[in-house]
């Protein structure tokens, strides 16, 4: 809103109103807001979270600490996701596509959550929404989002090819003001549609989701399907890693921070070129959403830390996994969601495994057994008496490996 407000005043020639046509300003005013959001209006939600008694209820595992996280209110996922949607609309370009893409996955999901947590609080089912209710809601926005990046106009990229494959220079796009051009050079930009992503570790590393079938419903489909598949897989491994204090936020900040990056360098033309990395035109405004995605988490994990005076529940859980995953499904980074997300990744595959395991082995041996001592993986390493802050920290130093891992892949080839 105050981008469209500056736009006006500099057009009138106001002193400092073209401020605004700054990416990394608006990013930074983003980053900032987001956390005086979370920080300084997060302890009023706090307070009135606990003042409605919204406290959290805690199963009795045998785990270290745990009787003494009964009653700290949760649901403050809400903080989260206002620290993200205010900054976004405040500083953002509201009409850009992936702006609007991002904002439709956060409500979203963040409505998904929190129809989870008031059912748990509010009408005292522990079990919450229902599991095949959270997967419909979470198909649902797979399937929107990957409506929008198959067939939007707006949703395009550039990819250097050497000139012998440009017949004419009047071939090569200009029609967005990102298309500075270097049409002496023995490499050119071409526009293209086609729903092409980017494998990591790899020499001229676009591929096209269309080779998969010449049908474009057809590949609609199995793009869709891949989305959803994306959604899901996060957005869960983000609830299950929201299990210690601050892990899941801290991780999630990180991861953001990681994706920022990537997705400044994809947006900047000078960069996609000395990178040689798929250029994505429109999609900078998307750092400023990112933005305000880690300041929300940074500001969460001021009262979020150990010891916890709030929990994010799965209004938030869902919410930051679910954004995560269309963020890098947007800037066609999918396929480093392994790497990047790894963390979440291993929580969900370890109560997989477990589950999984224990079904089988009661079945054949009439007697279950367990890979890990408990399910999600840090609650194993709790079972072996490691602090729940020890296990936070080394986990978010995994992290930081896995994103500076993530980032090494626009050179490492």
């Amino acid at each position: 809103m105050l981008y469209y407000l500056f736009q006006y005043l500099n057009e009138i020639d106001f002193p400092g109103a073209g401020v605004f046509d700054y990416i990394s300003f608006r990013a930074a005013a983003a980053l900032i807001t987001s956390l005086i959001i979370s920080m300084i209006f997060g302890k009023r939600i706090i307070n009135a979270l606990r003042k409605q008694q919204i406290g959290e209820s805690v199963r009795d595992l045998g785990l270290e600490g745990q009787k003494e996280k009964e009653g700290t209110p949760t649901m403050g996922g809400l903080i989260i996701l206002s620290a993200i949607l205010i900054p976004t609309l405040l500083f953002a370009k509201l009409h850009n596509i992936y702006v609007i893409t991002m904002l439709i996955a956060t409500v979203w999901l963040g409505l998904i959550g929190f129809l989870d947590d008031y059912i748990k609080v509010f009408k005292k089912n522990k079990e919450g929404l229902a599991g095949k209710f959270k997967i419909i809601g979470q198909i649902g926005v797979g399937v929107i989002v990957g409506s929008i990046l198959y067939f939007h106009p707006d949703v395009k990229a550039h990819e250097k090819v050497d000139s012998q494959y440009v017949l004419a220079a009047n071939e090569v796009d200009v029609t967005d003001k990102h298309a500075e051009f270097n049409k002496g050079t023995d490499n050119k930009w071409i526009m293209t549609t086609d729903k092409t992503t980017t494998i990591p570790f790899v020499k001229n590393n676009e591929v096209n989701y269309s080779l998969l079938s010449d049908n474009v419903w057809i590949g609609f489909g199995l793009f869709t399907l891949l989305v959803i598949f994306i959604v899901v897989a996060i957005s869960n491994g983000a609830n299950m890693t929201d299990g210690l204090d601050g892990l899941a936020t801290g991780s999630s900040a990180i991861i953001g921070l990681a994706l920022a990056v990537l997705a400044y360098v994809s947006s900047n033309l000078k960069f996609a070129d000395y990178l040689d990395v798929m250029y994505i035109p429109f999609a900078e405004e998307m750092v400023i959403f990112i933005s305000a995605f880690v300041g929300a988490c940074i500001g969460f994990l001021w009262f979020n830390s150990y010891p916890a005076q709030v929990f994010m529940g799965d209004t938030g859980s869902l919410a930051l996994g679910g954004i995560i995953a269309v963020f890098a499904i947007s800037i066609r980074k999918e396929l480093l969601i392994p790497v990047l997300c790894g963390i979440f990744i291993i929580e969900n595959a370890s109560v997989i495994l477990q589950v999984s395991y224990f079904k089988y082995t009661k079945k054949k041996f009439g007697e279950g057994r367990r890979i890990l001592r408990m399910a999600p993986l840090h609650h194993h390493y709790q079972k072996k008496g490691i602090h729940e802050a020890k296990i936070v920290s080394r986990f978010w130093i995994v992290g930081i490996l896995l994103a500076v891992i993530t980032i090494v892949t626009l050179k490492l080839r």
